[in-house]
């Protein structure tokens, strides 16, 4: 609940204090504008930046959920015409964010189909991979639909809770399902920026360090000792696993970002780009997470070739199947998983576990777990997430009148 008892207001993602007046106008368009206020007191300083922030980072034509705790009936899908906010802030005293949004009525969850239009991509690749056609929609959707051919399910619990999982989603098709607005966000892909605060969009600031990517079932943090911290969710927890990311060797992990961007940032997918200044020349590194994934997505790129190389920051047993795409520990691990890291293009095994390609300026590689390890369920499986991996399903999502 808002602060001092203020229905809380949800545009997308966007936490809001719910205003006294919601603007309709009906004829072709059922519009809905709304206005309101944010201010610290009594949020921090940094909420109400980012709730700003948020509200400039809408896009016109965009499809999102909208709820509100005291007028419900207004509840539902929406498209977005026009956002603007207006920063003030009195030095040592007060901020403030006072907004404005535009929106059009698509319709409530009983009459509105979400339909996700994947791009059936498979990767270029070096293994002779067709991919999986693969496909989470939020927790708590319902009614999925791909028309006369059913895809298979698969359930993963993660931190969220459970998600059904879709596998082997017809070609050519863009399925369609409803979900609650109110559920809309469970099990979404999130990134957050130092304190945890949540960033909503793309164009704003975000700490080179203190950052976290997310989706549930995938942690992905910076490490003082490595160059990731890629923590699995699995048996009712997160369990750390750290990995270097180095340019020329083995010896020249990166341990510290200089910079640090959001690419996309929906619910159903983000992608973080991390740089990294060399001497001379750059690295960047782009990650991609997408909703329900076991695994975390990574593209390394310099200017001049080099030897590049994704691994485990310390020796575990493993076994390589690099001539398949994935290399994937031997053993259980203490939390009875197993570590499995791949590339779609062809690579060398690390000896601690992971990829390494030589005289390169772009190397693409993936991390995950096979959660349950040895005794993992089929979708879950090294070879599973290597072939979701090839299967490179970009997601976008439109509102459609059933």
């Amino acid at each position: 609940m808002a602060a001092y008892s203020w229905g809380d207001l949800t545009i997308g993602r966007i936490p809001l204090r719910e205003t006294f007046t919601a603007t309709e106008g009906g004829g072709g368009d059922r519009t809905l504008d709304l206005e309101g206020q944010e201010s610290y007191p009594p949020l921090t300083r940094a909420q109400v930046i980012a709730r700003h922030d948020g509200i400039n980072a809408l896009v016109a034509g965009q499809c999102i959920p909208v709820t509100f705790t005291d007028k419900p009936e207004r509840s539902g899908y929406y498209t977005v015409k026009s956002a603007g906010a207006t920063y003030t802030e009195y030095l040592n005293d007060m901020v403030t964010s006072t907004w404005k949004v535009s929106l059009e009525r698509v319709g409530s969850d009983a009459e509105t189909d979400l339909q996700s239009r994947l791009t059936g991509a498979v990767r270029l690749n070096d293994f002779s991979l067709t991919g999986e056609r693969w496909h989470a929609p939020p927790i708590g959707h319902y009614g999925y639909y791909t028309g006369s051919t059913n895809p298979t399910t698969m359930t993963r619990t993660g931190a969220d809770g459970a998600m059904t999982v879709y596998r082997g989603v017809p070609a050519n098709t863009s399925p369609r399902w409803g979900c609650p607005p109110t559920a809309y966000l469970v099990g979404r892909v999130k990134v957050t920026t130092t304190g945890a605060q949540e960033v909503y969009g793309v164009d704003v600031p975000l700490a080179a360090s203190g950052w976290a990517l997310s989706n549930g079932f995938v942690n992905v943090a910076p490490s003082a000792s490595a160059t990731l911290d890629v923590q699995a969710y699995t048996g009712g927890a997160y369990h750390s696993k750290l990995w270097n990311v180095s340019v020329a060797g083995s010896a020249a992990s990166i341990t510290s970002w200089d910079g640090a961007t959001l690419l996309r940032n929906d619910p159903e997918m983000c992608i973080m780009r991390l740089t990294k200044g060399l001497n001379p020349g750059r690295a960047t590194l782009d990650l991609t997470l997408r909703r329900g994934s076991r695994f975390v997505e990574g593209y390394l790129q310099t200017g001049t070739s080099a030897t590049l190389a994704a691994y485990r920051s310390s020796l575990e047993t493993n076994t390589s199947f690099a001539a398949s795409g994935y290399v994937t520990a031997t053993a259980n691990d203490s939390d009875s998983n197993r570590f499995a890291v791949g590339s779609a293009r062809s690579f060398t095994a690390h000896t601690n576990g992971g990829v390494i390609k030589s005289s390169a300026t772009a190397m693409d590689f993936w991390i995950g777990v096979a959660a349950g390890g040895g005794s993992a369920v089929s979708g879950d499986a090294a070879t599973d997430l290597r072939n979701q991996y090839v299967s490179c399903m970009p997601e976008a999502i439109y509102g459609v009148r059933r």
